[in-house]
C-alpha cells in the first residue's frame, strides 16, 4: 500500500512539473499561481497528503524549525523523504521565495 502512495505521489509531481514547463519562458507569476503549479497536489489547502504532521500551517512550520521564507526555500532545495526536489532550474530562486512567502502568508 505505501508502494502505491509512494507511486501515486511521484506520478502527481512529474505532472505537476510538466505543467509548470507549460508556462512561457519570462512570464510572471505569483506566488499563489506558482504554489498552484508546484506545490498543492501534495500540499492541498496547506496539508501534507505524505506526512499530516508536517503541514504548512504556521503552527507544524514552528514546530518543525521552519520559521522565515528563506527556511521553506532551503527545505525545496535540500527536502526530506517523500517530497519533490526543486533545484534551480526547476523552480528560480525568486520563484521559490515568491512560493515561500505565499505559504507564510496564507497558511496560518
Amino acid at each position: 500500500m505505501k508502494r502505491v502512495v509512494m507511486l501515486s505521489v511521484v506520478v502527481v509531481a512529474v505532472l505537476a512539473l510538466a505543467v509548470a514547463g507549460i508556462a512561457k519562458e519570462g512570464e510572471k507569476n505569483s506566488g499563489a499561481e506558482l504554489f498552484k503549479q508546484h506545490c498543492a497536489a501534495c500540499h492541498p489547502d496547506g496539508k501534507n497528503i505524505i506526512n499530516p504532521k508536517k503541514t504548512l500551517g504556521k503552527k507544524d512550520l514552528e514546530t518543525n524549525k521552519v520559521r522565515s521564507a528563506e527556511d521553506i526555500v532551503k527545505l525545496m532545495r535540500s527536502p526530506g523523504p517523500g517530497m519533490v526536489k526543486f533545484d534551480d532550474k526547476t523552480i528560480s530562486e525568486k520563484d521559490a521565495k515568491a512560493i515561500a512567502e505565499y505559504i507564510l502568508k496564507t497558511f496560518k
